[in-house]
């Protein structure tokens, strides 16, 4: 199957069974990217799904756009937006009159709510995925006080999602610098100190 099939078939694939918005795909654009068609690994999806998050517009789209561009360029993710959106559009333009018809239909809330839980557990099996990656990197404590931390910043001040990433990143991006400067540091004055031992 050449790329460009693997890209229509994926992203048709959980445009049409994204079922509820932009949340409930992102485990299926997952298991194409990561299980199926390995595209990239987990951390390379966390971390693209990071960055998603702090920019404007459906995430569907800005994992389909990167993932696309990460395969084949360009002409890929353009590829990977069309072959995501193209099934909603063609189901919503056939079943619009339909669904306005019955929007208060038991049946209609009904299906609603059976679907529900199984969204509930696609997100949670992604989210503990992550914080499994979170604990190697930041430990079990800094993993509890920085999930912590947003749940606090998300729920409590309702501070946008965006924000909140973007002050991650630039902390985590701070810090790092500031790691790198004084491993480099270290580095120079034990170079010194041998040159002065030598001497």
């Amino acid at each position: 199957m050449s790329a460009y099939l693997q890209i229509i078939t994926g992203f048709a694939r959980s445009g049409v069974l994204g079922f509820g918005g932009g949340p409930t795909v992102i485990p299926l654009i997952e298991h194409e990217a990561v299980k199926k068609y390995k595209w990239m690994d987990s951390d390379e999806f966390g971390d693209t799904l990071a960055l998603a998050n702090t920019l404007p517009g459906p995430i569907a789209t800005k994992m389909a756009a990167y993932i696309g561009y990460k395969v084949k360029g360009s002409s890929g993710a353009a590829v990977a937006i069309l072959a995501h959106i193209m099934p909603s559009i063609i189901a919503m333009i056939g079943l619009l009159g339909f669904l306005y018809t019955y929007r208060n239909s038991g049946i209609v809330s009904g299906m609603v709510q059976a679907i529900t839980p199984v969204i509930a557990v696609m997100l949670a099996v992604m989210a503990f995925g992550f914080f499994k990656k979170a604990s190697s990197g930041l430990g079990k404590k800094g993993m509890i006080v920085t999930s912590g931390l947003c749940l606090l910043f998300l729920e409590v001040f309702f501070i946008h999602p965006g924000i909140i990433i973007a002050f991650i990143l630039t902390l985590a991006f701070s810090y790092g610098t500031y790691l790198s400067r004084r491993q480099k540091l270290a580095a120079e004055e034990g170079n010194e100190l041998r040159k002065d031992a030598s001497l």
